[in-house]
Order: C-alpha cells, then sequence, then structure tokens
C-alpha cells in the first residue's frame, strides 16, 4: 500500500521540486569590488553608493562612516544588506529577507538579480565621480 501511495505522487513531488529549486539560488555577496577611480572623499563614495541605491528603489540608511543598511521593498519581499566601503573598496553583504526562501545558504533567485544591479549602478556611479 505505501508503494502505491509512493507511486501515485512521486511525479508531483518531484515536479514540485523542480519548479522551487529553479527559483533558489546561492546567496550573492559582492565582497572588496575596486572603488575606481579613486575618489578625492569618503564622502564621495557615500554619495555614489547612495545615489546608486536610491535610484534603483533601496532604501539606504548610513550607520557609521564607511557602513549603510539597504533595503528593498517589493510586493511582499523586502531584501536588507549592509555595505561597507573605504576609499578603496565597497562590499554587499547579505543582512535579511523576508518572503524570498532564504534557507542559510540560497534565496529566490531575483535577489541576486537585484544585487548585481545595485552592484553595477554603484560602478557606474563611481565612474561618474
Amino acid at each position: 500500500m505505501i508503494r502505491n501511495v509512493l507511486k501515485k505522487y512521486s511525479v508531483p513531488a518531484a515536479v514540485l521540486f523542480l519548479i522551487v529549486a529553479c527559483t533558489a539560488a546561492p546567496v550573492m555577496n559582492i565582497e572588496q569590488a575596486p572603488v575606481t577611480p579613486t575618489p578625492a572623499s569618503l564622502s564621495d563614495v557615500t554619495k555614489a553608493i547612495t545615489k546608486a541605491g536610491v535610484g534603483l528603489g533601496w532604501q539606504m540608511a548610513p550607520v557609521a562612516p564607511g557602513k549603510m543598511v539597504g533595503t528593498l521593498n517589493i510586493r511582499d519581499h523586502r531584501a536588507v544588506v549592509d555595505i561597507t566601503y573605504d576609499l578603496k573598496s565597497y562590499s554587499i553583504k547579505y543582512k535579511d529577507s523576508t518572503n524570498l526562501n532564504y534557507d542559510g545558504t540560497n534565496i529566490h533567485r531575483n535577489y541576486n538579480g537585484w544585487i548585481t544591479n545595485l552592484d553595477k549602478q554603484i560602478r557606474a556611479n563611481l565612474q561618474g565621480l
């Protein structure tokens, strides 16, 4: 009898697993991305990062010199990152999320797209200094 139940539900369970697996990916962090060209001040880097985030819909909150927290709210999803920076590099690291299926390693694949876009915009803003 158990075999019949397993046979009956094995295909739908496999399909469900594939659907969930296709929407998850390892969490992307940006580690020590170079700040180029070298800015005149830490304030310039702060402005470039803040402008990048705000332009993409992130709420950017300074925490201390060289550190801010970025929060992105899209519908019922929320992503929170720590951003650390100095005159030579910056990092974007996962801090928290809501409704993104974070399991300690993997997260909804859209998160990585949001981080990629933020990284690209930060680099573009730094080039414009």
